[in-house]
């Protein structure tokens, strides 16, 4: 009786086991599809002929650090116009959840006029450690999940991710990402909750380009 008392602990555990490998499995797959589908050159000219109220913005992500511990993008937007201006670079890292989300921390760049246009040579990162590089935005990371084959969306949480420019008390961003597109809406809004910058009809659309 005990050695079948054994043999069944034995067998939950090697199931238990053989699960937890296979949902790590699984989140690491799709995590790397969600690296797949940020990664890209891209604009929202459509969008900008369609409504004057939309600027043509481009938008580069491509992986830096593969070598090294985690998902790392460098990310840079700027004017159709002044691309050797960008108005934003960040750094973004790709975490898998306990709860099967991903999160996308937000970092700040050091000197950051050196990296205008290195997302076409994402090496020129190697040189580089995050500690000496990066500065977090706490609170800014967008939580994503996949809502189906190569789409994913997420969000900032509630009010944490504050913000100055304007006027703002704190900012938003809500993203969805498919295979051809990336649509993001950033938005600013005061201590009344009154937005204060940001598109107001919806997010901007950005379309895959052609490389």
């Amino acid at each position: 009786m005990r050695r079948c008392i054994s043999s069944l602990f034995l067998i939950l555990a090697v199931v238990i086991l053989a699960s937890c490998a296979g949902n790590s499995d699984k989140k690491e797959t799709q995590q790397m599809s969600l690296m797949d589908l940020m990664t890209g050159s891209f604009d929202s000219k459509k969008q900008s002929d369609a409504d004057s109220s939309y600027y043509h913005i481009s938008l580069h992500m491509y992986p830096i650090w593969k070598n090294r511990e985690g998902d790392w993008l460098y990310v840079e937007q700027a004017l159709a116009s002044t691309q050797d201006k960008p108005y934003r670079q960040r750094i973004y890292k790709l975490e898998a959840q306990a709860d099967g989300t991903y999160k996308s921390s937000v970092f700040l760049l050091k000197d950051q006029e050196q990296f205008i246009g290195k997302w076409k040579e994402p090496g020129f990162f190697s040189q580089f450690t995050a500690n000496s590089l990066l500065t977090e935005r706490e609170g800014c990371a967008v939580i994503m999940k996949r809502l189906g084959d190569n789409t994913f969306t997420g969000a900032t949480v509630d009010k944490h991710c504050t913000s100055t420019l304007s006027g703002a008390s704190y900012a938003t961003s809500k993203v969805t990402v498919s295979t051809n597109q990336v649509e993001s809406w950033d938005q600013g809004f005061d201590s009344s909750d009154e937005q204060v910058w940001g598109a107001e009809k919806g997010g901007y659309i950005f379309d895959r380009l052609d490389q």
